[in-house]
């Protein structure tokens, strides 16, 4: 039996995903619209939550913010290169990486030579989308692999639904919530992290390690809970998912 999460309670803080998890995932980045019932949900459940509500994506802070506007939420951007704590602090500065120079054109060229894949360059990181041309992605795996060699031990590949990505390492979603729970408003608050994609999964065990809860959504990642997809998450954010389901408990999380 599929294992709804409990309903959320007035004492945690809730770290949220975007594409996947808030937003129907689109073919490419530059269709996504985040709608006015993803938005007034958002305030509604950050005002419930005394403003313990952030977006951890790995989509640029910029990107966030016009997405959600007039919304300004804690954020981390780019797996948690980019953070904007409550305060409205910014870390992690943006500029073009120039040592991703090399992986932006041959990024460009392999998006010609394979009509539907597409480079998504978000100035500290670079990306290979194949979702509109599936049949490239072993190519763009192969492509990406060569030009990790190219740039270095300090990046690495972050895989997700349907592309790769290069970016510096060390720094992730789980970093980033981590550093989120160290500040007001989260601290002293039950972590809950709800994601979809691959670079969601490391974030699950930090907030499990804090007493939290992680919840996976879809069928890519495996959370102590599950719900179906961002319409389901959004019911559980109403606090309408638990009608017809039961809960029994966090499942083992499965080794990945």
């Amino acid at each position: 039996m599929t294992r709804a999460p409990p309903p959320l309670a007035s004492d945690w803080c809730l770290f949220l995903d975007v594409d996947g998890t808030l937003i129907e995932l689109t073919d490419t980045p530059s269709q996504t619209v985040a709608d006015a019932e993803i938005k007034a949900l958002l305030r509604q459940v950050s005002l419930r939550l005394g403003g313990a509500v952030a977006l951890v994506s790995g989509r640029q802070l910029s990107t966030l913010d016009r997405l959600f506007e007039p919304l300004r939420l804690p954020s981390s951007g780019l797996h948690g290169i980019e953070r904007r704590n409550a305060q409205g602090t910014l870390q992690g500065g943006t500029f073009i990486d120039s040592n991703l120079d090399r992986a932006r054109a041959a990024i460009r060229e392999f998006a010609i030579s394979h009509p539907g894949a597409l480079l998504e360059d978000k100035l500290r990181t670079v990306a290979i989308h194949f979702r509109l041309a599936p049949h490239a992605a072993d190519a763009a795996r192969a492509l990406a692999d060569e030009l990790l060699e190219g740039v270095g031990e300090q990046y690495q590949i972050q895989p997700g639904d349907m592309m790769l990505e290069i970016k510096p390492r060390g720094l992730s979603k789980a970093t980033a919530i981590r550093s989120f729970m160290q500040e007001h408003p989260f601290r002293d608050r039950r972590p809950v992290f709800i994601g979809d994609d691959l670079t969601d999964q490391e974030g699950f065990p930090a907030v499990e390690a804090m007493g939290g809860i992680s919840i996976g959504v879809g069928d890519r990642v495996t959370g102590q809970y599950h719900l179906d997809g961002v319409a389901q998450v959004r019911d559980w954010l109403k606090g309408e998912s638990q009608l017809g389901q039961t809960h029994s408990g966090p499942t083992q999380r499965k080794p990945r």
